[in-house]
This record gives structure tokens, C-alpha cells and sequence, in this order.
């Protein structure tokens, strides 16, 4: 039996590795443990811990490790303590394989603890290009991994170019994906009812409403707040009903949260749902249902890509990231933004599109953790 270790560390982690944790539990031959971690576990970022364990998976550890204060020091300071911490994980848990996701800061102490313990890394969505320090982190990690689950081709090259072995980079696709063709599969016109939580005035989703995710950028987070307010002033003008999902824990979430939460009491009458967290088919139910997606997730360049739904991608966070015909990129100007917007609404939804695989992903990359031989020596190709 393989132990396969995969540690989730936030909300997007566990949408990106949802599939691929249901294909490694239902794998013979393959044992699923489960490591929650970092934000996830926070209730005032969602509690992602409860969805997963909602979703029928079995939790082996539990890592708690976010200092306060969202600022550079900060995210250095958990790094070190998530390294601290999942070490002695690692040595209880005695995995054969780590699996490691994206680009996050709790990404790389994943990989520096497993690297340093002799213990083989599988990293998913290497190779992408998107500036700022989630891109330093993700080739950090990639140099610290054996095995690479690259979303696309071109991520592939990258990694290669990176002085990575060849036969070790599988183009798997993007296990978000998985769950964005399973609402396809659904049908346009499902109407599941979707309890939403959160505060502010509510939203009728079965008419048209819109979608707001908008994080700090880490290189910029002395801005978070005024970038946020740009985003606030801009979208709940329009009087469109809005549904605004809560920032990540990164360097400039607390400037975030306080433009939010200024916002929120200046402004009791804009029609805008703030929500922390939703399960991640409910989410992507919602997605497929609203008519664009504003600010500067991935989820605008990946999941709304294979879905056509409209994206306006503000700023600098996904600079470089391929993308596609969905997403119209700007600054943080007002007209800019305003202007985006309705382009969007008067183009509508376009046809999907498959730059980040074709949604089956999770059963590709567990079929590949079963397959492959970590054993090998890493030679890198310089």
C-alpha cells in the first residue's frame, strides 16, 4: 500500500485537489492521508476543514500554524512554523509520497520539510508564469519536487526549462477543472438550491447577479485597502446584485478585510452578499449561474475559462498566467473597471475552452502516483 500524504493549506487548495483526493481514496493500492492545515482550519477564513470532512474524507492530521498580523513578517514567520509542524507529521504519518499544491508560502514549507526528510514531493500547477512571489515560491517548489503535475503544456516546458527531468512532468490538467465539468454535465439550467450565509442584502440567484473575489497582492500589500475600495466604489454603483467572497490569508488580507468592513457599514443599502466560504460544487454552481466574475482570482483564468463565464481581471496578481478568450484585463481605475464590466455584460458568456485540461485531471494524477517509480535518481538536465 502507497501512502499518499496531500496537504491542504486554504480554500482554493482543496477546490484544486478535490477530484484528485476522490481518485486516491477510490484507488487500490493507494492510502489517502489527509493533512488540513494553516487557513484552513480558521473559521474566520471559512473553515474549509468542515467541507472537506462534509465531503466524506477522513482528516489524519490537523496543523495549526497562522501567526496574526497578514504582513510580509508574518508570512515568513508561519512558513517557519508550518515547516516546524508538518516535519512532525511527516515523521508520524511515515507517507511514501507528499503532494503539494500551487504556490502558497504553506506550499514551500510543505516541500522544504519533506525534501530535507528524504520523502519524494509531487507538486501540482508548477510551471506556471504569473509574477510577483507566488512565482518565486512556485519554482522554488518545483526545484524542491521529484514529480510534476503540470496543468498545461507550456507549464511543462517551463518546468523542463527549469532543469527538471522530462520523464517526470505529466500534463495531468487542472483538478479544478474536474468539478466545473461535472456542473456542465448537470446541465445549464440547474437551479440547486444553494444556502449562502454570509451578511448584507440578499441576492436572488436565479436572476443575474455578479461575482467578486478579489485578494492582496503580496508585492503590493500596502495597497490592499485602496485597491480594494476602487473594486467596492465601482461594482456596487452599478446596482447589480453582487455576491463578494472573502480575501485569502496573505500579506494585505487585513486591508482587505478593512475596506470590506468600512465599506459594509458606510454602505448598508448596496446591494452586495459579503460570504466567507461555500462548498466547492456550490461555488462552481453560482459561478456558472452569474454573469462575470470581477477582481483577481485564478478562478477567473481557469475554472471560468472551461465554463465561458466573463471574467474582468484587475491588476497585477495573474500577470502572465495564460488565458483565455473570457477574461478582459485592467488597472485599478474606476472608468477602467467600469468600463470592463459592461463590455462584459454586452458580450455575455462565450464558449468554453480547454487551456487547462479537458476536467479529468484527478484520475489522471492518481493513476500516476500509482504508477510512478520515486526511486529513481533526480538528474537534472543542465
Amino acid at each position: 500500500m502507497r501512502r499518499i500524504a496531500v496537504v491542504i493549506t486554504a480554500r482554493p487548495s482543496y477546490s484544486r485537489i478535490r477530484s484528485a483526493l476522490q481518485a486516491i481514496k477510490s484507488t487500490e493500492g493507494l492510502e489517502l492521508q489527509l493533512v488540513v492545515a494553516a487557513s484552513a482550519l480558521l473559521d474566520r477564513y471559512g473553515k474549509v476543514a468542515d467541507y472537506i470532512e462534509r465531503d466524506g474524507f477522513e482528516i489524519s492530521e490537523r496543523v495549526y500554524m497562522v501567526l496574526e498580523g497578514q504582513n510580509p513578517t508574518v508570512m515568513a514567520k508561519t512558513t517557519g512554523l508550518g515547516l516546524m509542524e508538518l516535519s512532525t507529521v511527516f515523521m508520524n504519518l511515515k507517507p511514501d509520497i507528499v503532494v503539494t499544491i500551487a504556490d502558497r508560502y504553506e506550499t514551500i514549507a510543505t516541500a522544504i520539510a519533506a525534501a530535507y526528510m528524504n520523502i519524494p514531493v509531487a507538486h501540482i500547477q508548477g510551471g506556471e508564469i504569473t509574477g510577483s512571489i507566488d512565482e518565486k515560491v512556485r519554482h522554488a517548489v518545483t526545484k524542491l519536487s521529484d514529480l510534476h503535475l503540470v496543468a498545461t503544456d507550456r507549464a511543462g516546458d517551463n518546468v523542463v526549462r527549469m532543469g527538471e527531468c522530462k520523464e517526470q512532468v505529466k500534463v495531468t490538467g487542472c483538478p479544478s477543472l474536474d468539478l466545473s465539468r461535472e456542473i456542465l454535465e448537470e446541465g445549464g439550467n440547474d437551479r440547486t438550491a444553494i444556502e449562502l450565509g454570509g451578511v448584507g442584502k440578499n441576492v436572488n440567484i436565479d436572476e443575474r447577479f455578479l461575482i467578486v473575489m478579489q485578494h492582496p497582492v503580496t508585492t503590493e500589500h500596502n495597497m490592499a485597502e485602496e485597491h480594494v475600495m476602487v473594486t467596492l466604489d465601482v461594482v456596487s454603483k452599478l446596482g447589480i446584485p453582487t455576491l463578494w467572497f472573502w480575501p485569502n490569508v496573505d500579506a494585505g488580507s487585513d486591508g482587505t478585510s478593512k475596506g470590506i468592513r468600512v465599506f459594509r457599514e458606510r454602505n448598508r443599502e448596496a446591494r452586495v452578499r459579503f460570504v466567507k466560504n461555500l462548498a466547492s460544487k456550490d461555488f462552481l454552481r453560482l459561478l456558472n449561474r452569474s454573469a462575470m466574475i470581477i477582481g483577481n482570482s485564478s478562478v477567473a483564468i481557469r475554472e471560468c475559462s472551461f465554463l465561458g463565464v466573463p471574467a474582468v481581471n484587475i491588476g497585477s496578481r495573474q500577470n502572465k498566467r495564460e488565458r483565455g478568450r473570457n477574461v478582459i484585463d485592467i488597472g485599478y481605475d474606476r472608468t477602467e473597471l467600469r468600463t470592463a464590466i459592461n463590455t462584459q455584460l454586452e458580450i455575455g458568456r462565450r464558449p468554453g475552452e480547454t487551456i487547462y485540461g479537458d476536467g479529468f485531471a484527478g484520475r489522471k494524477i492518481a493513476d500516476v502516483l500509482k504508477a510512478w517509480n520515486p526511486t529513481f535518481k533526480k538528474e537534472l538536465q543542465y
